[in-house]
Parts: C-alpha cells; sequence; structure tokens
C-alpha cells in the first residue's frame, strides 16, 4: 500500500554504523532505522544469537513457558523498577499494552470509573487506533472514524494543566521523557519529579513511553533515571531488539496486578527467536563501560551541533535532545525534509520530526571518527539547502 514516501535507496548490506545501497554506494546511518540499530547493523553478538537460536527453536506459542522469555524478564527486573514483564513485537504494541494495564488495575481495584488518561499534545505513541487517540495528532486520526475515548491532552511541561486535568474518573499520566517524533522535545527533570508527586497524590498511574528514548539511547539504561524517578508502568521496544522486533510492557507488581490470564496475549510476543536477541542486546548495553562510553559521545555529538548552528545561523534555529537523541530545530523557511535529501546527496541518514525539527541519531556503537564524519557531512546539506533556498 502506499502508505510511505519512500526515498529512492535499496540497502543490501549493513555493517557497524553504514550501509550499502545496491548502488554499491555507502552511507553512514544517524537514523539508526529510527533509532532501532541500537549496536548498529550486523553486529556479530546479534547475528551469533539469532542464528544459534534459529537452529534450535523458532515459535511454541504463549501455550507453554519460554525459557528465553524468562531469562530476560529476570535481567529487565534487575536492571530496572519492574517486577512484571509482557512481551510484545512493537512500540506500539507495549505502549497499547501499558494503557490496558494502567486502566485494568483501577478496575480490579474496585474503581472501574477511572478509565481515563492524560497525555500531552506533541506526543506519538503508535499507529493503532488506542495509540492514536493517546497522542490525539489530528493529521494521523482524520479518516479512520471514531476517535478511541479516555485520553485527556494538555501541554507537555505545563504542571498547571497537568493538575488541572486531573479529575475522578482519571487513572493514568502517560508521556514520553524525550518526545521523538514530536521534534526532540523534552520534558524538563522539575516536570518528571512534579507529575510523579501528582500521581503518588492522586493514586494514578505513571506511565513512561521509553520506546524511543529507551535502550542506552540518552546515556542511562532509560531516560527517566536521568530525573531519579521511576513509573509504574513502561513500553520499550526499537532498540531493545537491536533491530529484531521484540517490545515490552514493564510494571510493578501492584500496578500489574489485573493482568490475569485471559485478559491480554499476543500469538508472536516473546516468540524464541526475538528472546535470544533482545536478551544480547541487554547483557552489552547495560555494561557500565557501554553507556559511559554513550555519554562521552554525547558530549562530542552536541559540541559539534552546536558548533553546525553557529556555522549556518540561517538554517538552524535550536539544538535538542539528549544522548544520542539530538535533534535540529530549523528556521521556519527550511523543512526536515529538505535537509533529509540534502543528507542522503551527501550519504548521510537523517529522520525527520516534527516541530520542524530532523533528528540526528547515531548507532550507540559510533566512533568519534563517525561523529566526525557525519558532522562534515551534515554541514555540507545544510550549505546545500542554504544554497538552494537563498
Amino acid at each position: 500500500m502506499g502508505t510511505y514516501a519512500r526515498q529512492d535507496i535499496v540497502f543490501v548490506r549493513g555493517e557497524g554504523c553504514w550501509l550499502t545501497a545496491e548502488t554499491g554506494e555507502r552511507y553512514l546511518d544517524f537514523g539508526s532505522g529510527v533509532a532501532v540499530n541500537a549496536l548498529g547493523h550486523a553486529h556479530p553478538q546479534l547475528v551469533a544469537a539469532l542464528k544459534a537460536q534459529a537452529e534450535k527453536l523458532w515459535h511454541t506459542s504463549n501455550l507453554y513457558r519460554v525459557e528465553g522469555q524468562e531469562t530476560v524478564a529476570e535481567k529487565l527486573v534487575r536492571l530496572t523498577f519492574a517486577e512484571k514483564v509482557f512481551f510484545c513485537n512493537s512500540g506500539a504494541e507495549a505502549c497499547e499494552g501499558a494503557i490496558k494495564v494502567a486502566r485494568r488495575y483501577h478496575y480490579v481495584s474496585g474503581e472501574p470509573q477511572r478509565q481515563r488518561i492524560i497525555a500531552f499534545s506533541g506526543a506519538f505513541h503508535g499507529r493503532t487506533l488506542a495509540t492514536l487517540a493517546a497522542a490525539g495528532n489530528e493529521k494521523y486520526l482524520e479518516g479512520f472514524g471514531p476517535t478511541a475515548d479516555g485520553f485527556d491532552h494538555v501541554d507537555l511541561n505545563d504542571l498547571e494543566a497537568v493538575e488541572a486535568a486531573i479529575g475522578p474518573e482519571t487513572a493514568a499520566i502517560m508521556l514520553e521523557p524525550i518526545q521523538g517524533e514530536g521534534g526532540i522535545r523534552p520534558a524538563s527533570v522539575d516536570f518528571l519529579k512534579a507529575v510523579r508527586e501528582l500521581c503518588d497524590k492522586h493514586g494514578l498511574l505513571l506511565v513512561l513511553d521509553e520506546v524511543q528514548t529507551g535502550m542506552g539511547r540518552t546515556g542511562k539504561l532509560f531516560a527517566h533515571e536521568w530525573a531519579g524517578i521511576t513509573p509504574d508502568v513502561m513500553a520499550i521496544a526499537k532498540g531493545f531488539g537491536g533491530g529484531f522486533p521484540v517490545g515490552a510492557v514493564l510494571a510493578t507488581a501492584e500496578a500489574a496486578k489485573g493482568m490475569t490470564p485471559g485478559t491480554h496475549g499476543s500469538t508472536f510476543g516473546g516468540n524464541p527467536l526475538g528472546m535470544a536477541v533482545a536478551s544480547t542486546v541487554l547483557d552489552i548495553i547495560s555494561e557500565p563501560d557501554f553507556l559511559e562510553a554513550v555519554r562521552s559521545k554525547t558530549l562530542y555529538l552536541k559540541q559539534g551541533l552546536e558548533g553546525l548552528k553557529d556555522q549556518h545561523p540561517g538554517t538552524v534555529e535550536e539544538v535538542r535532545g539528549a544522548g544520542l537523541l539530538m535533534g535540529l530545530k530549523l528556521k521556519s523557511h527550511i523543512t526536515p525534509a529538505q535537509i533529509v535529501k540534502a543528507a542522503n546527496e551527501e550519504k548521510l541518514l537523517l529522520v525527520g520530526a516534527g516541530d520542524n525539527c530532523v533528528r540526528v541519531l547515531p548507532p550507540l556503537i559510533a566512533t568519534d571518527k563517525d561523529i566526525t564524519e557525519g558532522l562534515l557531512a551534515l554541514s555540507r546539506a545544510l550549505a546545500r539547502v542554504a544554497r538552494e533556498t537563498s
């Protein structure tokens, strides 16, 4: 179906931060498959884990215990706030599952009227009907019939608006620590702390969507750690599988108490192939030295992007983001599509976003040399667009 405005490039091979097209041309991948290829392409440990599992067992369904699920769940519980984990295949599924966990929690707690969830303008939680409604973006909802009810939208970082939106039917507050699709717009540390306090005060669940911000992308395993808080429920995916489709809903035991047999399910969720890869990804990214290296690269990348802003003041308005989840907010007469196209011509892959922003998302394994090459290519792309629009 014609649902994608695809770029006319076919990639046939990948290694590290680089992709090779069918023409033989090499591209530096600073889109990471939209923050998915956290460990780059064809990472030898991931390849080995997938090959080894593929020779043993692919699928049994969730009618039986799955050894890999138990291994990965134990690791997630050890590394995070969570005590319970549900495995799925994508970020949208994880966010949809998180919504169900929050509503079901209040239902079994004797407050079935508490079904509404406070969400934030500019958010993106996936393309299912419920997650589209949670984000509230009219452009994505258009033409798909009645909007799923139960979501109240306020502006990010507006604590008074959040407090005013809380009512007797409110079940949870759901947000991304940094809005990715929305234009690399961070929730402030103070805001995250205050939202956590509001949830505690009013008996609400705090639901975090860390699909894009998680798995080391910001220099900690999950972005909420920078604020020193923990959620009650969290959705993860993207980098969790390093390119293999894997997602999960993480929750405290209390938040997950309503998720009893028959309340939720997934045919492919937590299949042995996905678990073998996710387990290996977790082992690599959770190493303190790995995350320390990401933080070091962050400083180098951010410094470089600030330099580009100074060099191209007529094109770049602002540098945004944290870790290796960075963005350039562009001047109003420039579009993300123009920068992405120009970068392609410089053999650099970037990803557009909302709020007139272009995302810079290198794999977490990018070297300083890779980042230098990326910055040089991006500078040439910015100069190219400036010439074309002058």
